[in-house]
């Protein structure tokens, strides 16, 4: 098996060669060898950096991350939590299109001042109920889910 030295993993990936030490200190990828004092990994590293890129991207934890793959590096991806994660992106996205709306709305308003605007208040009643629900709202402890 040919191995890849930390260079190459991070000229096929596009990844810092100290992006890839920290997340070798993270646990989420593994070397295998060491050529000189390059660090070699097996191919199948640049499969779980584009795991690593996408539960990122999705907005998980490093450490939600780490928790996503077996001690041989292959995926072992929840479905309860993947699921969960979709849930929290669709509603992120409810709320980033009722934003953009009301931009949109604050813009274009054709009223003298947008402290007229029927519309105008609506929406930033609206909003504000929505944070003071959040501040209630108990915040997750990173790290303390279980797996």
């Amino acid at each position: 098996m040919k191995f890849l030295d930390i260079g190459e993993v991070a000229e096929k990936s596009g990844i810092k060669p100290s992006a890839l030490r920290y997340y070798e200190e993270a646990g989420l990828i593994t070397s295998v060898a060491r050529h000189g004092l390059r660090r070699q990994f097996p191919p199948e590293v640049l499969l779980q950096l584009k795991l690593i890129a996408m539960g990122k991207t999705a907005g998980f934890s490093l450490e939600e991350i780490a928790g996503m793959f077996y001690r041989d590096g292959m995926p072992n991806l929840s479905r309860d939590k993947i699921h969960a994660k979709a849930d929290e992106i669709d509603l992120k996205i409810r709320e980033l299109m009722a934003l953009r709306d009301t931009l949109r709305h604050v813009a274009d308003c054709p009223a003298p001042s947008h402290m007229e605007c029927p519309t105008f208040r609506r929406l930033v009643d609206v909003a504000g109920k929505r944070v003071v629900k959040r501040a209630k709202e108990p915040k997750p402890k990173s790290g303390n889910r279980p797996a």
